[in-house]
């Protein structure tokens, strides 16, 4: 057995034993309700906060795929650094009204607000439903990381990438929330201490960064193909912003990302965090830069699969058992988000469809019983989502994610700041955009990879009528389509005097903090 593997496995176990622990961190009296199971007691500090949230959005995903699209297409593959700095002013903005309302009404989920404000069971399923679906390709995508790094150990068949699912299926079943909250303190160590010595020492034994972006550039200039390049081009550059924007726009309306943020003891908490996250965009534009290095050092893919790179570039350069590190990193970096995913998505189950539809008068106890039950099947299905689908076609999906969850924005986001949509407009809204964006996504191809739709998100603009090469993000062009159709069947909708719905929540509910009298009487609710 290599170092590799040896060292890989040790970290590995490690990790997990440490979530198995994590139910008797910070344990609370009961762990039987989602308010302790699924959101960790809703007591999270700055730090455990800026470890969990960072731990959930800065993926082992993040850490194979944001490269490979450098070392396959160039500088479009930064977008990932505008994108992540916008977030977080538009998160300040929106997140601390969330957690005020979610923490006075005992909100779970996006879903359980939407169901609230506008008093209607159908658009919280909607949004439950949207969450669900855009949220599972996520959860298989962390397996592409942990793939790629078995891969270039030389580890083949599926029974190890079983084994690490069902550990992790395990210990998020016992622990909840604590456990990749625990874990998210070790996985980020060890990822900025492999990009930190990779950023240093790998340009050091390729001859420079000098070196490096010439060797990309050289590359590009051998294979021109629309897009590629060092540099953006005028065919390229309106993807790239809409890109940026729309993903910026998308990212906290995951259920995995308001899970970690309503996790969070305090609205300070938060506004500490939105203001030192984008920190990780640093780390994240390192990350990306591995792209170039290993076209500098020559790295050809195991077969087809672009996302074995940045493995075989620290397996090349990495002496055996810093390799091992590097590959412990990037597998415990999928553990993180995988356990936040399935636990947000098994909340949105139990609360908007089980409590909703099922079992109306279901107890604290029996809610977390199911969650804990679902978290399983969603991991299952993750794992035969990529077991029996082609790898390639599931990273095209997570491209379809950001188009999915995007359709959520106007009841979940905007709603957050008014009421002045009408339900049924809202409804309208979120059949138009999706519809809509399924459709461009649907004629979208990609010949390198010979899938004839859903081959990416860029939606050439000349499928529209008109003349020009340019593409533009499908998700921005839908969630417009969804904006337009909302006003208009809000109008309609006042015009024949239907039904508003009733507003559960008040003003003041949304600028509610700790010292709040009803966020205590939560507080002691969710723990006993």
């Amino acid at each position: 057995m290599s170092t590799e593997i040896v060292v890989f496995a040790v970290l590995f176990l490690l990790v997990s034993g440490m979530g198995f622990v994590a139910a008797r961190w910070r344990r609370a009296d009961n762990l039987a309700s989602l308010h302790e199971w699924g959101l960790g007691g809703r007591s999270f500090g700055s730090w455990i906060t800026w470890f969990l949230v960072g731990g959930d959005l800065y993926t082992a995903y993040t850490f194979v795929a944001v490269p490979a699209l450098l070392f396959g297409a160039g500088a479009t593959g930064f977008f990932a650094l505008p994108y992540t700095v916008v977030t977080y002013p538009l998160v300040f903005l929106v997140m601390i009204r969330l957690w005020s309302v979610s923490h006075v009404h005992g909100l779970v989920t996006p879903a359980d607000f939407v169901r609230a404000r506008f008093g209607s069971p159908t658009l919280a399923l909607l949004v439950a439903l949207t969450g669900i679906v855009a949220t599972m390709p996520y959860i298989a995508l962390q397996l592409v990381g942990i793939e790629a790094v078995l891969k270039t150990m030389g580890v083949r068949g599926d029974l190890p990438l079983i084994i690490a699912f069902a550990i992790l299926a395990a210990y998020t079943y016992q622990s909840g929330l604590r456990a990749p909250a625990l874990i998210a303190f070790v996985k980020d160590a060890l990822i900025y201490l492999v990009i930190l010595v990779a950023v240093i020492y790998i340009p050091s034994k390729l001859g420079g960064w000098g070196a490096i972006f010439d060797a990309a550039q050289a590359k590009f200039d051998a294979t021109p193909a629309p897009g590629d390049g060092i540099l953006l081009n005028s065919n390229n550059q309106l993807q790239y912003v809409t890109l940026a924007l729309g993903s910026a726009m998308a990212l906290f309306l995951y259920p995995h990302s308001v899970t970690g943020v309503l996790a969070a003891k305090s609205r300070d908490v938060i506004k500490r965090n939105m203001s030192a996250l984008p920190a990780y965009s640093l780390l994240l534009g390192l990350i990306a830069l591995l792209g170039y290095m290993a076209i500098a050092a020559g790295i050809k893919p195991i077969g087809t699969d672009v996302n074995t790179v940045v493995p075989q570039l620290f397996d090349k350069m990495f002496p055996d058992w810093f390799a091992g590190v590097a590959f412990a990193a990037v597998g415990i970096g999928a553990l993180v988000p995988a356990a936040i995913m399935s636990i947000a998505a098994a909340n949105l189950f139990t609360r908007n469809i089980y409590r909703e539809y099922i079992r109306p008068d279901a107890t604290d106890a029996q809610e977390a019983s199911v969650s804990k039950i679902v978290s399983l099947v969603v991991k299952v299905g993750a794992v035969l989502f990529i077991l029996l689908i082609d790898p390639q076609f599931s990273i095209d999906l997570q491209l379809i994610g950001g188009v999915i969850i995007l359709q959520t924005l106007p009841s979940v986001a905007l709603g957050l700041f008014g009421r002045w949509f009408h339900r049924a407009g809202l409804i309208a809204g979120w059949v138009a955009g999706m519809g809509s964006g399924l459709v461009m996504l649907y004629n979208i191809a990609n010949p390198a990879t010979k899938h004839a739709h859903f081959g990416g998100s860029a939606f050439p603009l000349e499928k529209l009528g008109l003349d020009t090469k340019m593409t533009v993000y499908a998700g921005f062009l839908a969630l417009a389509v969804n904006l337009i159709v909302a006003v208009l069947g809000t109008w309609l909708a006042r015009a024949i005097k239907m039904a508003e719905g009733q507003d559960a929540t008040r003003p003041d509910d949304y600028v509610a903090d700790r010292d709040d009298p009803r966020v205590h009487d939560l507080e002691i609710a969710g723990s006993s």
